[in-house]
């Protein structure tokens, strides 16, 4: 695991004070000492006594500097933003997860690490706002006014790298309240204990998978078959996309080195070369597996249309030999718009996945007439979706991306080339960078047969797309002397089973295909 994500240099060496906190019940007041000489600052014995270390949660809370409430605590951290509840003991809940943390350095530390395996400390008090402004400077402010005479402590460093500067939609919220986006802390009413009830975005879980939900966030699965589908847009995504076309005119890799800094006029449709692990020193962080009936189903799926397509990965991860193994492709049939289909799609994929005995662990999308490389839009999606899956534990899981480039012309042959990738973060010091497209080692496990489940989803795909407007016209040509049809049976032949017995089968939905088109 220390070879995972990004190195921060000198990043990790934060002035982080961790707070000390009390036996859970204990007053505060009652933990402090007298002062022995009797002399007392504004404020009081207890202010006299308490060290910036020993402020915590609960003394600004019980001082009226904060008050519990919820959504009021924020990190921002490499373009990701966690949002957190304050409890009126001082508790932080996750709102992605409803995890409960004691005190800022503790969430810090460990949403950062969602982000960047290998963080090492959280900076909390310098990281997490409450209502825009950083903790540590309403701790500034708590000694200003208990101990006016002590000397000013140096405020905590964030980590290298860290974003400095308030987030845009933060500052328009503090404008939109009336408040500056630095004010001064005041006191305010403590009002009573909210109840504690975990919040989750997540759509219905079934239970024991263990696994963030399918739906997050109300977002519903993006048409995988018509002009406009999103690009990478699942179902487990809290943000919509922009609308994705046809592929219609070549676009140019680049280079990840030449992207620099995030630009909002750059194209998210521009695709970036993968980098393998390898070129930058280090070593793939898991090890991959994955069965060719989840090639072969993904790139079926894939031929079928003009547009692009999404799915998920079904499979499982052992955290003792750092696999991941993927076992099941689940084909998202869905038209762009309808959330009525798209909630009964998010349920089914749910609900097999959970009778199968299988965790999500990733996802695909195809790129028709382009090549399987990711595109800014691609990158970025991927990050979130990373997060989404290590959100929901503890330990880090790894969530694989799979690009599937089944009609473009520059692939050495009829097969479809299909990407695996994921996405590195930026190094710390560079934090308004992209993510790095990371080309994934994977190994291929060939199945003995084609298991029903295989035969049936490819089934209902070829009755799905029946009679779209974008589904691919396989007796046309493709190439001078091969029809679609063609190149949809040389692509499959190298992922099908040796086993013949399902042949005929394979011969009936490709019959069913030339009828359907």
């Amino acid at each position: 695991m220390a070879a995972l994500a990004a190195a921060s240099p000198g990043g990790d060496e934060c002035l982080e004070e961790d707070e000390d906190e009390l036996e859970p019940g204990l007053d505060e007041a009652e933990a402090e000492p007298e002062t022995g000489s009797g002399t007392k600052a504004a404020g009081g014995t207890r202010g006299a006594v308490l060290t910036r270390r020993g402020i915590t949660l609960r003394v600004l809370l019980r001082d009226g500097l904060l008050e519990p409430a919820r959504g009021v605590l924020s990190i921002y951290y490499l373009g990701k933003k966690f949002v957190g509840d304050l409890g009126a003991d001082g508790t932080i809940t996750w709102q992605e997860t409803g995890q409960v943390f004691n005190s800022p350095s503790a969430w810090a530390t460990h949403c950062k690490r969602l982000v960047n395996p290998a963080k090492k400390s959280g900076c909390g008090w310098a990281s997490v706002r409450y209502k825009g402004q950083k903790l540590d400077q309403y701790k500034a402010a708590w000694l200003r006014k208990h101990q006016p005479n002590a000397p000013p402590a140096e405020e905590s460093l964030a980590s290298e790298g860290e974003e400095e500067e308030m987030p845009e939609d933060e500052e328009e919220e503090a404008t939109r309240e009336g408040r500056a986006p630095v004010p001064e802390p005041t006191a305010t009413k403590k009002p009573e204990e909210r109840s504690k009830k975990q919040q989750c975005k997540n759509l219905a879980e079934p239970a024991g998978m263990g696994k963030v939900a399918l739906g997050g966030g109300g977002g519903v699965p993006r048409d995988p078959g018509q002009p406009g589908s999103s690009d990478g847009a699942l179902c487990f995504a809290d943000h919509g996309p922009p609308g994705k076309r046809l592929e219609s005119k070549p676009r140019v890799p680049v280079r990840y080195c030449t992207l620099g800094t995030r630009d909002s006029a750059r194209n998210p449709q521009t695709l970036v070369e993968v980098t393998s692990f390898a070129a930058i020193n280090k070593f793939q962080p898991f090890n991959v597996a994955i069965s060719s009936n989840v090639l072969l189903l993904l790139d079926f799926h894939s031929h079928l249309t003009r547009s692009e397509v999404v799915g998920y990965l079904g499979g499982r991860w052992d955290t003792n030999t750092q696999l991941l193994t993927v076992l099941r492709a689940f084909p998202c049939r869905t038209r762009l718009g309808d959330a009525e289909a798209a909630g009964a799609v998010e349920e089914e994929i749910c609900q097999s996945l959970f009778l199968r005995g299988l965790s999500l662990v990733g996802w695909y999308h195809s790129h028709p007439f382009g090549p399987a490389l990711p595109s800014l839009h691609d990158i970025d999606a991927q990050m979130d979706y990373q997060l989404k899956l290590q959100g929901s534990g503890n330990g880090f899981q790894p969530c694989l991306a799979l690009i599937c480039g089944p009609y473009y012309h520059g692939n050495p042959g009829v097969e479809s080339k299909i990407a695996p990738f994921w996405v590195m973060p930026p190094p710390e010091q560079r934090p308004n960078d992209y993510g790095i497209p990371m080309d994934v080692e994977v190994a291929y496990i060939q199945d003995g047969f084609l298991t029903n489940d295989v035969l049936q989803e490819m089934t209902l795909l070829v009755e799905f797309y029946k009679g779209a407007p974008d589904l691919v016209k396989f007796q046309e040509l493709w190439s001078q002397d091969q029809t679609y049809l063609d190149k949809l049976k040389g692509s499959l032949a190298s992922r099908t089973p040796k086993d013949q017995s399902f042949t005929h089968i394979l011969e009936q939905i490709y019959s069913l295909l030339k009828l359907s088109s």
